[in-house]
């Protein structure tokens, strides 16, 4: 499928408002791809791909995971938000085709992150962090930070992510947790 066929088949599966995040969130990145040697193609993909099944309730985000044999930890149980990063690979490989492992990728862990993300999934999940919709107090240092130091901005995207869970009283996926340290970690060997 192309740009504009994935588009279409969006529409019948997102609310207006969540398709045209997405689309701000393809063309977010695609410029932080060009900025950092990443392929854009795959960019535009994943990132047009990665609400795919945001638009499930939660009970259907269950069902859904069930049929597509996903194992659900208790955190994503306790907080279905989570599951559409992982359902959502599922559905873009089903529905739209999308075969290629760093775009499933991208799009699986856009939610909460992982140990050593790649530089695609580090993309997604900046771009759906930063794209021009969104209004969150120190969002602009983290569209200039993207731009120049694309591991710097993902550890305070992460960091920013903890504390709001934390304030809110919410329960941290240790994915976010370990993709957290591994950044740091891995600045210490340079």
């Amino acid at each position: 499928m192309d740009e504009r066929q994935i588009i279409n088949k969006l529409t019948e599966m997102l609310e207006p408002k969540r398709l045209r995040h997405s689309i701000r969130v393809m063309e977010c990145a695609k410029r932080l791809a060009r900025l950092h040697n990443a392929d854009e193609d795959k960019a535009a993909i994943a990132g047009l791909l990665h609400d795919c099944a945001k638009g499930f309730s939660g009970s259907e985000l269950i069902l859904r995971s069930k049929e597509y044999e996903i194992e659900l930890d208790e955190i994503s149980l306790c907080q279905r938000g989570l599951i559409h990063g992982p359902l959502g690979a599922r559905v873009a490989n089903d529905i739209f085709g999308i075969d290629d492992l760093d775009i499933l990728s991208a799009i699986e862990y856009h939610t909460y992150g992982k140990r050593d993300m790649k530089l695609l999934e580090m993309i997604v999940y900046l771009a759906d962090l930063i794209e021009p919709g969104r209004t969150f107090e120190g969002v602009d240092e983290l569209r200039a930070l993207a731009l120049e130091d694309l591991q710097g901005a993902l550890l305070k995207a992460l960091d920013n992510t903890i504390k709001l869970v934390i304030a809110r009283g919410g329960l941290i996926h240790p994915n976010t947790l370990e993709a957290r340290n591994s950044i740091i970690l891995n600045k210490k060997k340079l």
